[in-house]
């Protein structure tokens, strides 16, 4: 039988994402980007707006994550090369920060259109559109052990109707709002090299996952966040999941993707061990649709604490099996599929 939705407010046509006090206009989800995002109509003072954009993209048993960003007082521009072979998992992130660049990357105000690069002595990294695919293209000299990171991978847009997840959360503060989309199940192909080494992505098995975001935050917050993309039979499935960013009452970011649809889910708790990370996790949903197991590879751990700012990140990568049931009842299996789940805790 179909499923509701409970309290998630989809919002089905195109409006300001902002209002004239720099609010949100409406909180909710949608299933494609309607909202529109305008930096000059944000009341907050620049240091304090944060702008993004991060793929990750995974092949059979590896994956790259690239991250451009204006977090206002500072720029994380990060490349991470992760194998995910669990006989022998490794990974290595570099990054290159630049101070207070507060709107002088110019980040594209769509996640439609525009280019988002950042180039220095050392990393010159961009992300545009061809048409309907992206384009991922990256030179990072000296990024690990004295050795070079190349890439350049492209991926399609999901299939039509080619739904997303686009999210406006507000917090219970004034003028600080959380604007996302994330877009799974873009089909990926090209390559990164590094050490002599070629990871090659095929399109009938690999995808990509983007993660834009704009919006003005409180200073300290914890989030969880998970997603992950398959073929089933010809056919794109992927997931997002997360809570624990703002105040969700208007809508949560957990959805199911299938054939190019969206579909919505309630609430999703992440069971994560105490005592072990590497222990495994479960997922259950509050509509009894996303029950899931995950057995982790990786830990891609990474912990700054100067006090006053302070991130601790936990992203960790496995692989999932278990039951989605989309809006219609039709049930879904899934088995050892190649994903994350994470529990970031940051005060900035």
């Amino acid at each position: 039988m179909p499923f509701a939705t409970g309290r998630n407010h989809e919002v089905t046509g195109e409006k300001l994402l902002l209002n004239g006090e720099g609010e949100l206009a409406e909180p909710g989800w949608a299933r494609n980007p309607l909202f529109i995002y305008r930096r000059n109509m944000i009341k907050a003072p620049a240091v304090r707006i944060k702008e993004w954009d991060y793929y990750l993209v995974v092949g059979k048993d590896f994956a790259g994550a690239f991250t451009i960003s204006d977090d206002g007082y500072l720029g994380l521009q990060s490349v991470s090369l992760l194998s995910l072979n669990k006989d022998d998992p490794w990974e290595h992130t570099q990054t290159e920060m630049n101070p207070f660049p507060m709107g002088r990357l110019h980040m594209p105000e769509s996640s439609g259109s525009g280019t988002s690069r950042f180039k220095n002595r050392r990393l010159d990294m961009e992300f545009f559109h061809e048409g309907e695919k992206r384009r991922i293209r990256c030179e990072f000299a000296d990024f690990w052990k004295g050795k070079d990171f190349s890439c350049d991978i492209t991926l399609e847009a999901p299939p039509a109707p080619g739904e997303s997840m686009t999210i406006a959360t507000p917090w219970d503060k004034k003028h600080a709002f959380y604007h996302n989309q994330k877009i799974n199940c873009m089909r990926a192909s090209g390559k990164m090299e590094y050490d002599g080494k070629v990871y090659e992505f095929h399109p009938e098995t690999d995808f990509g996952t983007l993660d834009w975001g704009r919006g003005v935050w409180t200073y300290d917050n914890t989030w969880l966040w998970g997603s992950g993309n398959c073929d089933l039979n010809g056919r794109a499935f992927g997931f997002n999941i997360g809570y624990g960013f703002g105040n969700t009452k208007a809508a949560s970011e957990n959805v199911i993707f299938y054939d190019g649809k969206a579909h919505k889910l309630d609430d999703v708790t992440f069971h994560i061990p105490e005592d072990d990370i590497y222990k495994p996790w479960t997922f259950t949903s509050s509509d009894s649709r996303f029950e899931m197991d995950f057995v982790p590879i990786l830990d891609r751990a990474a912990k700054i604490d100067f006090k006053l700012l302070v991130s601790d990140q936990h992203q960790v990568f496995g692989r999932m099996s278990g039951k989605a049931v989309l809006d219609d009842g039709k049930e879904l299996e899934i088995k050892d599929v190649l994903c994350f789940a994470e529990k970031v805790h940051n005060r900035y």
